[in-house]
């Protein structure tokens, strides 16, 4: 993922609303808990963690049970630390006192709030991406220090390596994210692990990069098991019965072809806050719906340009809401003229825009009804809000709106289904089309027809779109 390119926008709920999030989230609950109940007696180590006899009480106090409660309340501790929810008094005797964020997670802001969980966020991240070192003590050389080699882990690959699934996760909640732009739904765990290791134009992956994808979903199962307690994600694990060991029998058979036993993550409304403060920090642009809402209607139609359908209805339902909607229609529809490239994506993305707008925008349409790039449009908005008096459009203003139509579907899905589909639906409903579309003086007009050549399934119709983008050539001028 490159940081020169702005990722797709994300519409995040209220600071208040993620707030209430972070606050009931398991991991940074139990921090908070912990940070209260500590107190003069309570003794820590040299590096600041509980030593082991108070684990049992801090597990009680958290209400923990079980022979992993003492791991779970002393990864509770570390968080706590690591925000600044609990402090070292005196570190010769091992003491220590509530720290100054406590008093922001009981009785602070809201921006208050999410910083502290953006801090534990952290120390939970860089904890998942450190594997389960059962040979660690082995690997202490003879300083002391660890033998990251002997162990087979690089910490700075591992580090990037989960950094990367991170921004994958987040790239594709936000490109396919619904409605609410929130977020998407689960991504399955083989899916995510094969946009890290497949290269992109790979069409059959190989038995190696096969048991490399595995090995990573093997990875990523364990790093999402941790990531949940934070509320960074939503994760249904992969099947237990698929990773028993060789010589273990299932408790029950299970279908390998079903993707959902391999696990699904999906992110929250919270951690798609998270990973964009993240992306933020590490230099990438990543913008959030209703950032365009002050702007001028050029702005909106240039900046939805690239968003993704779900997305530029959000940001422009925001930009319409401050505004009354006559003088928004009339400002659209001027933003939406011209004859550059970007020209065609913009009049689709006025004419989306514009359905969102009632009938009091009707004179602005009506006064664009003569206008040979506007026209089009307009006619098309008043005939589906039954208004009288619509004049019926020329066959030349057809063929110009088709043409422009099919030029803002390429830029906005390239060769899509969806396009495919309304360029064989073209070709079908009107007989002769390439004989008269090669004519039509629109910039896009020989670009469309060469897309319709290689888009249409039946040879003989392709060529004939191929030979009217030749036709269509040779008259541009120079």
């Amino acid at each position: 993922m490159s940081d020169s390119s702005p990722l797709p926008p994300v519409l995040l709920r209220s600071e208040a609303e993620l707030a209430h999030d972070a606050l009931t989230t398991p991991l940074l609950s139990r921090a908070a808990r912990l940070a209260r109940w500590a107190g003069p007696g309570t003794r820590v180590d040299a590096g600041g963690s509980l030593v082991e006899e108070q684990l049992p009480e801090a597990a009680e106090t958290l209400g923990l049970t079980g022979d992993d409660a003492a791991a779970y309340a002393a990864e509770a501790w570390r968080v706590a630390l690591d925000t600044g929810l609990v402090e070292v008094a005196d570190e010769e005797a091992g003491t220590v006192r509530a720290g100054e964020e406590l008093t922001l997670v009981t009785g602070g802001a809201p921006a208050d709030v999410l910083a502290v969980w953006l801090a534990a966020l952290e120390t939970v991240v860089a904890d998942a991406a450190v594997p389960d070192l059962d040979g660690l003590v082995d690997a202490l050389d003879e300083g002391g220090e660890i033998d990251f080699e002997s162990l087979g882990w690089d910490p700075e690959a591992e580090a990037e390596f989960l950094d990367g699934v991170l921004g994958s996760l987040y790239l594709l909640t936000a490109s396919t994210a619904d409605a609410d732009v929130t977020g998407g739904g689960p991504v399955p765990l083989p899916v995510l692990a094969a946009s890290m290791i497949m290269p992109s134009d790979m069409g059959e992956p190989t038995n190696d990069v096969l048991e490399q994808i595995s090995d990573a979903m093997m990875r990523l199962d364990d790093q999402f098991r941790m990531l949940e307690p934070i509320g960074l994600v939503e994760y249904q694990p992969v099947d237990e019965a698929l990773i028993a060991e060789a010589d273990e029998e299932p408790v029950a058979p299970v279908d390998e072809t079903d993707v959902s036993h391999y696990g699904a993550v999906r992110l929250t409304p919270l951690g798609v806050y998270g990973l964009r403060a993240r992306l933020l920090e590490a230099g990438f642009e990543a913008p959030t719906v209703g950032e365009l809402a002050d702007k001028g209607a050029d702005v909106l139609l240039h900046g939805t340009s690239g968003f993704p359908p779900a997305a530029a209805q959000a940001e422009t339902s925001q930009w319409l809401a401050g505004r009354e909607p006559l003088p928004a229609a009339r400002e659209l529809l001027a933003a939406a003229r011209g004859a550059d490239a970007g020209a065609p994506l913009r009049r689709l993305r006025c004419q989306q825009a514009l359905s969102l707008v009632g009938l009091e925008a009707e004179p602005a349409l009506r006064e664009v009804l003569d206008d040979p790039e506007l026209g089009g449009l307009a006619r098309v908005w008043l005939s589906e809000r039954g208004a009288s008096d619509v004049p019926a459009p020329s066959q030349d203003l057809v063929f110009w709106l088709t043409i422009d139509t099919v030029a803002a579907q390429l830029q906005a899905e390239g060769n899509s289904e969806e396009l495919q589909a309304l360029v064989e639906g073209l070709a079908q409903q009107h007989s002769g089309f390439f004989a008269t579309a090669w004519r039509v003086e629109h910039p896009a007009t020989a670009d469309v027809l060469e897309a319709m050549g290689r888009l249409h399934p039946d040879k003989k119709v392709a060529k004939e779109a191929r030979k009217a983008a030749f036709k269509a050539r040779s008259q541009q001028p120079g």
